[in-house]
């Protein structure tokens, strides 16, 4: 019977015993039990309690110099009662220090531990508890970076996948690569819609579907099962339509569930997509503007539902940094639910987000944002300079978020056409070469910081002095002149 998936694992990943044996700065030596490779020991611990039964917690190293056995011990059932007890307590293996109490591991200790399956290792006299129990953690630190790793990397080449033509059979051909099994898409009425990786044997591609089919009449959203050696997992997917993601693999590795979870998320996003009139409104949004439509045209099929934006028909654009990494599809898709907006354009180090105006954007943790003032679809492209001028200050002054001020000003005075053509003629020594526009315009609107620019454009403080006093020669102006900055300044804003 199919049971919900149970709490996560430790945290770190277990290692195997062997892993430990192999190490010849502790000198261990197996005496009895089941291959070495076999067993996982997920941490280690030492007692020299006749009875640890009530201090462990499952999957240990048990470490003991054989303090709490007397002499008599060996013609009674002292050996057996305390290695069925670290048996029953889920006990992975059984570390037996020789000297100072004991120059050999006792016989009958040895019997026992064989008896009752129990590995029983030997630690040398030049070995201290300690150092088992700190190579213990360095070889699961050594695994826990290997898992982080891997799922990162499987993480980016699903992501890849998603961004095919072909989304939804390159996602299920990429996760059955990943886990050496099979990946199958299951439609709301039980039916395989697409699949990939390699067959299983009959019986666990019978219980495959009966496992998806458990999911989809429960509230439970996972749920997995062992059948003829095979590890089967299935995943409900948050698209409210009755999709399953279904999984198996010859054998369950560190971060086998994380990786399927990430496939699932994004096939939840795909088939989601797929299956709302959003997806249809979004095509035919971009069909129109490919063959010359003008974005007021379009925005309402955007908005969805026959939406039009938000107050008054206006929308925002956000430009988005993570602070710690670059940016993936899943993470941008999440900062987009969390602004409110499916409308994502994950390109490059920066995500663009169009959002419907009404309550403004938030900060979002990780995240660094420049957000635009509210404008109709038809400033969408000045909007999108605005996002991202106010990206770059806020990265410059390291604000969560900044939003570009929309409020009257002395350059609304002067007729568009007029104010354009003064900026054109008076920018023009420097136009050919947006790196200077761009630098000059950072630098007037940091203040004239040489840090805060550098760090804005990610370039070096040297670089900045080298364009501005570039510009300086060009424009033949005193960029000490609060004048004549302020004049380049409203000159620069024009779009």
């Amino acid at each position: 019977m199919p049971e919900p998936a149970g709490p996560p694992a430790p945290p770190t990943p277990p290692v195997s015993l062997a892993a430990l044996l192999s190490r010849d700065d502790l000198g261990l030596r197996q005496i009895t039990g089941p291959p070495a490779a076999d067993v996982a020991i997920h941490w280690a611990h030492t007692s020299e309690m006749s009875d640890p039964y009530p201090y462990l917690l499952g999957g240990e190293l048990l470490l003991t110099a054989g303090v709490h056995i007397t002499e008599a011990a060996g013609s009674g059932t002292y050996f057996d009662d305390y290695v069925s007890r670290i048996v029953a307590a889920g006990g992975a293996a059984l570390g037996f220090g020789v000297a100072p109490v004991h120059d050999t591991v006792p016989r009958a200790l040895v019997a026992a531990c064989e008896a009752y399956g129990l590995p029983l290792v030997e630690v040398p006299p030049r070995t201290t508890f300690s150092g088992v129990a700190r190579a213990v953690w360095q070889l699961m630190a050594q695994a826990r970076l290997a898992e982080l790793r891997r799922v990162s990397e499987a993480q980016q080449s699903l992501a890849a996948a998603a961004s095919r033509p072909d989304p939804v059979p390159s996602v299920l051909r990429r996760l059955a690569a990943l886990l050496g099994g099979r990946a199958v898409l299951y439609g709301p009425d039980g039916a395989g819609i697409a699949a990939a990786g390699r067959e299983p044997e009959d019986a666990v591609r019978a219980a495959l579907p009966e496992l998806a089919r458990f999911v989809t009449d429960r509230a439970s959203t996972t749920a997995t099962e062992t059948v003829a050696g095979s590890h089967l997992s299935v995943y409900a997917l948050g698209t409210g339509q009755g999709f399953v993601l279904g999984v198996t693999a010859p054998r369950r590795e560190s971060g086998d569930h994380t990786i399927a979870s990430v496939a699932a998320v994004l096939l939840s996003l795909l088939t989601g997509e797929h299956q709302s009139g959003t997806g249809a409104a979004r095509s035919s949004a971009l069909v129109r503007l490919l063959l010359g439509a003008g974005p007021e045209e379009v925005a309402p099929l955007l908005g969805g539902e026959g939406s039009e934006g938000g107050e008054d028909g206006r929308w925002h654009v956000v430009h988005a940094r993570p602070v710690a990494q670059a940016p993936d599809p899943v993470a941008a898709s999440a900062l987009g639910a969390a602004l409110g907006s499916a409308l994502v354009d994950p390109a490059g180090d920066v995500v663009r987000v169009l959002v419907p105006a009404g309550p403004e954007p938030a900060p979002q943790p990780g995240w660094t944002l420049g957000v635009s003032a509210p404008v109709a679809p038809r400033e969408w492209p000045a909007a999108d300079a605005q996002a991202a001028r106010a990206l770059a200050r806020a990265r410059a002054t390291r604000t969560p978020l900044v939003r570009h001020g929309a409020r009257p000003a002395l350059a609304d005075l002067v007729p568009d056409d007029e104010a354009e053509a003064h900026a054109r003629a008076l920018l023009a020594p420097i136009a050919r070469v947006p790196a200077l526009t761009e630098t000059l315009r950072t630098w007037l609107s940091l203040h004239g910081s040489w840090d805060r620019t550098a760090v804005a454009l990610s370039v070096h403080r040297n670089t900045v002095r080298q364009r501005i006093a570039r510009c300086a020669a060009l424009l033949d102006a005193d960029l000490d002149d609060a004048d004549v900055r302020m004049e380049l300044w409203f000159a620069l804003r024009r779009p």
